[in-house]
């Protein structure tokens, strides 16, 4: 919060960036296509919290005709590396599978954000790291996602146990 001259507070300027993606090329050269109704999607949302502070940076982060399983996306790499810059506060998507669908790559990318003190918000979900119970969910996320693995790896150990894949001593 910063002082205005009328010795109130006000909410200091909150950069937002737009990530937008469609996994295939199909209708991107219509008049309006998916990419531009993301966009518009997160530009209203962006809007509505103006109270806020938030702007939305003129820059476009589309990555039209490339698949959400990899994080090799140009649009992506920029994003991330303005983020890493500290030229964003917030990534906004319209849904969280537009950003990535692989659980390993969202946490590689909230890993990037956390380290500038930047925030994701998907506008379609109700989630939102901005807020402490945004911050709360993706803690709990992330722990289950922790023993998921670890579950993983026993169920392999006994697995090769069962199929005589390990001997035990």
């Amino acid at each position: 919060m910063t002082r205005s001259a009328s010795g109130g507070t006000r909410n200091a300027r909150v950069r937002c960036a737009i990530y937008t993606r469609k996994s295939s090329e199909e209708g991107l050269e219509q008049e309006f296509n998916s990419l531009q109704a993301q966009r518009e999607a997160c530009e209203a949302f962006i809007n509505s919290q103006r109270h806020e502070g938030w702007v939305c940076l003129p820059a476009a982060f589309d990555d039209g005709g490339f698949s959400g399983a990899t994080m090799e996306r140009p649009a992506l790499r920029r994003l991330l590396a303005d983020v890493a810059a500290g030229r964003v506060d917030i990534v906004v998507v319209y849904k969280i599978d537009r950003l990535t669908r692989s659980l390993a790559d969202f946490a590689k990318i909230v890993e990037i954000l956390d380290a500038r003190g930047a925030s994701f918000v998907s506008v379609t979900q109700q989630f939102n790291t901005t807020t402490s119970m945004g911050r709360l969910t993706l803690t709990a996320a992330r722990r289950d996602h922790g023993r998921s693995r670890i579950r993983d790896k026993i169920r392999g150990i006994v697995a090769d146990l069962i199929t005589g894949g390990a001997v035990l001593e």
